[in-house]
């Protein structure tokens, strides 16, 4: 594979191929997402709801995949898809920030149900914890995972 160029997250965050798609539920899935039909989002799409995010508010993935289901008509928003996606987004906001752009999605507001700092963005649990806490969120240890003190009073509308 010489000569193969790995993208950069910047253009995974572009490259919405066939994207957004609502599909209905497959019987098989209905145990756990329930009946009706479910959208797959474009990276972009999770990209400006979490751009959205104003500084000392917060957001979490099931309050986007909900924003999107609306937006698209659909039940639900695939949880698969979406989480991957806010990934890429943080990526990409990372890279961007490596070349010196001051305007990046704050992809650090986007918490896991239940107020849980994803571990998976850039920096790990630290980096989403000193954020958090320079925006004025209370971060606590829950088990094993970091949380966002009282985060449902600090919810965005999306």
């Amino acid at each position: 594979m010489s000569g193969y160029k790995r993208k950069s997250w910047r253009e995974k965050l572009m490259d919405s191929k066939d994207l957004p798609r609502v599909e209905a539920i497959k019987p098989h899935q209905r145990k756990v997402w329930g009946e009706g039909t479910m959208v797959i989002p474009a990276p972009i799409e999770v990209d400006e709801i979490m751009r959205a995010v104003p500084y000392g508010r917060l957001v979490t993935i099931n309050q986007i995949r909900a924003a999107l289901a609306k937006k698209h008509g659909a039940t639900s928003g695939c949880p698969i898809t979406t989480g991957i996606f806010a990934g890429i987004a943080a990526r990409a906001a990372e890279e961007a920030a490596e070349q010196g752009e001051k305007d990046v999605t704050p992809y650090w507001r986007t918490l896991k149900e239940g107020g849980v700092i994803n571990e998976k963005y850039p920096g790990g649990l630290e980096g989403q914890k000193a954020r958090l806490e320079k925006e004025g969120h209370a971060v606590v240890p829950k088990g094993k995972k970091l949380v966002v003190k009282d985060f449902e009073q600090k919810l965005a509308d999306v």
